[in-house]
């Protein structure tokens, strides 16, 4: 007799197996017990007969509540009218019962499953949004893998700011002063990619702005890309090309998922290149048509991301931003300096922008003027400075925010469901 996972049971369809999980839920009818069952991998409705169980199955049928950790021996039948498989029990142990549950089947409010959230991540919508998440990452593995990226890890503790800000988390570091937690790892990669042409990262990224959106989170996981010899309008079509590989395999990969999410597939089916391009100008000239007030020079708020792309079926790029808004390190136009050769992909569905990449300069003189003009520390960053003084090439990158693309994939409102342990300005637990 083998153990199974019941992800893989309608393999073993007429055979009598091991299945080792817990009990999320069950029911009984007179001399009939149905327990619901999940492993981690995927679930199973465990059927006890009172008539044709051993009497100490059915005696341990009684002892069960929620979460109760359970091995069961059973065969594997298929449901009567339903594409589902059932186990038929003949033998069960229990490995603990279980204290009584606090999340019930009642309604509860996104404070008291934030403070449970080591529970609540066995709940079925949780479960299925972190498989979806594990698909997006092994997706973009995937996909650099195949177009000669390679992975390289940056620094989680740094002594200078990616872009200048002053929203970082600040560390003492021995005798050296102060590090911060990084909120990119752009910059160290710019050096990779002078060594290896085509480079990513992937891990946590911290920023301490006071933000209490649905969108944002202080520490997110952020995959950032640089490439040698790459321009912007081929910077757009990798962004592109990883997007559309994404969807596929989510769609491939997570249809139970998706069911489970109650997802509307049908809007992640038609997420196919090409994207729609959009300069700046043109995009707030469409959102101000469409009611909102924000000016020529502003950044694009929520609000105006949502408008932008309510009738598009594809993501859109808002490219060519003017230079005052954006970081020091964009290229700018060469037809136009008052702009920088930079993209913020706008996702459809109202969740907003997803990866955000640009041209770099790559000329030392004019990356010099514009740190002077930041008024940003020139002796932190002449390491980066040196990188355009020894071969220095035409080179692009970006960075995506994972939990935004799985909030994206899933349809989920607040990026605080798409991380298992979400920290937020006001919450550090569990």
């Amino acid at each position: 007799m083998q153990t199974i996972l019941l992800k893989n049971i309608a393999n073993y369809l007429g055979q009598e197996v091991a299945v080792r999980g817990w009990i999320y839920n069950f029911r009984s009818s007179g001399s009939i017990s149905f327990l619901q069952v999940r492993d981690g991998s995927g679930f199973v409705q465990a059927i006890v007969s009172k008539n044709e169980a051993p009497a100490e199955v059915w005696e341990a049928c009684q002892k069960i509540t929620i979460e109760t950790s359970v091995e069961i021996v059973g065969t594997v039948t298929k449901h009567p009218k339903k594409e589902e498989y059932e186990l038929q029990v003949k033998d069960m142990k229990i490995v603990q019962v279980a204290e009584e549950y606090p999340i019930g089947k009642k309604e509860h409010g996104p404070e008291f499953l934030l403070d449970e959230r080591h529970l609540w991540l066995r709940s079925s919508k949780q479960w299925a949004t972190m498989r979806v998440r594990n698909t997006v990452i092994n997706a973009t593995y995937e996909y650099f893998n195949q177009n000669g990226f390679i992975k390289i890890d940056t620094p989680i503790l740094t002594p200078t700011a990616c872009e200048g800000t002053t929203t970082l988390f600040e560390v003492p570091y021995f005798d050296l002063g102060k590090a911060y937690l990084a909120q990119s790892g752009q910059l160290y990669l710019e050096a990779a990619a002078m060594s290896f042409g085509r480079c990513f990262d992937f891990g946590p990224t911290f920023r301490a702005e006071k933000s209490k959106t649905r969108r944002h989170l202080t520490e997110f996981w952020m995959m950032d890309a640089e490439a040698a010899f790459v321009h912007h309008e081929e910077n757009m079509k990798i962004q592109e090309e990883l997007i559309c590989y994404i969807v596929k395999k989510v769609l491939e990969n997570n249809k139970k998922d998706l069911q489970i999410l109650e997802r509307d597939v049908s809007k992640l089916e038609k997420i196919k290149a090409p994207f729609v391009r959009m300069t700046y100008h043109d995009a707030i000239k469409k959102v101000q048509s469409l009611g909102s007030d924000i000016k020529d020079g502003d950044d694009l708020g929520a609000d105006d991301e949502t408008l932008l792309t309510q009738d598009s079926d594809v993501p859109i790029f808002v490219e060519k931003w003017p230079r005052q808004i954006k970081a020091f390190y964009m290229k700018r136009d060469p037809q136009n300096p008052e702009v920088v050769l930079g993209s913020d992909l706008i996702a459809t569905e109202g969740h907003g922008e997803i990866i955000g990449g640009s041209e770099r300069e790559d000329n030392y003189d004019l990356l010099l003027s514009r740190m002077k003009e930041e008024k940003m520390p020139l002796a932190d960053f002449q390491w980066y400075l040196d990188l355009r003084k020894y071969g220095s090439v035409p080179h692009s990158g970006f960075g995506y925010g994972l939990e935004r693309i799985t909030g994206w994939m899933c349809g989920v409102h607040h990026v605080r469901e798409t991380i298992p342990f979400p920290r937020m300005i006001n919450r550090l637990k569990p």
